[in-house]
């Protein structure tokens, strides 16, 4: 009998289409497979485990320990700002799973980490929205938070034909709920199945707990933002997307 490889992106399809146990097995076996090896993917395959049990209504303390263990394990073997985020990412994991000695330790680490004073590039970002006030918001606050690159587009037919083209550059996607020709959710979808590890953030007036943020959120955006937002909700939803970024390419 030939034994399949673990699939992550088998594994994602499993989690999106909300079979959980599937996407928890396959996601516990690459964690289990890697985890010395790619200390990160191993760290965000047990984060992604663990959120399987918990939409199962279980208990994830085990699952969401080891993400912080290997992300803390990370930390130490490296010696640049990235360590930073995963110091964060293992307080987090940490605090989570009632482990506060350890949250407090990861989480001081992380305040000893100082950022090189050579300025970074920051990624382009796309904003999908058809309100042209809103887009001139959105590029006025990205040009004071230093993104420069920017792309938009006001309708999902538009937008999915433009990301076809920008999705090798690594982008970050602010994206509408409400476009006059598609929803956000079905723009979402298709661009996730085009790459997987697009980072999208939804900007909407909708509330989170409608039903159509719901199906967009579960598809696998990476943040939410309600409008109207301040230029601290776009910068914290950004800094999740660069550091979830800069850990992936370790």
């Amino acid at each position: 009998m030939v034994t399949k490889e673990p699939n992550f992106d088998l594994a994602l399809t499993h989690l999106r289409n909300r079979q959980n146990m599937a996407a928890y097995n396959q996601f516990t076996i690459i964690a289990e497979s890697i985890k010395k090896t790619d200390l990160i993917k191993a760290a965000l395959s047990y984060v992604l485990a663990a959120e399987c049990k918990i939409r199962q209504n279980k208990g994830a303390e085990d699952e969401i320990t080891e993400a912080g263990k290997l992300f803390f394990n990370f930390a130490k073997k490296e010696n640049n700002y990235s360590v930073k985020n995963a110091y964060l990412c293992a307080a987090k994991c940490f605090l989570r799973a009632g482990k506060y000695d350890d949250a407090k330790a990861a989480f001081e680490k992380s305040k000893a980490i100082k950022r090189n004073t050579a300025v970074e590039d920051l990624r382009p970002v796309i904003i999908i929205d058809d309100s042209k006030s809103i887009v001139l918001k959105i590029e006025n606050y990205l040009e004071k938070l230093g993104y420069k690159n920017t792309h938009s587009f006001s309708t999902g037919k538009d937008a999915l034909t433009g990301c076809k083209k920008l999705l090798k550059t690594n982008p970050i996607i602010l994206l509408d709920m409400g476009l006059p020709d598609v929803n956000g959710d079905v723009v979402a979808n298709k661009i996730l199945s085009e790459k997987p590890d697009a980072q999208i953030i939804l900007i909407t007036a909708d509330e989170k707990t409608t039903k159509r943020v719901k199906d967009t959120i579960s598809v696998g955006v990476l943040a939410f933002i309600q409008k109207p937002f301040t230029i601290k909700e776009l910068k914290d939803a950004l800094d999740v997307a660069e550091s979830e970024h800069s850990l992936s390419k370790k």
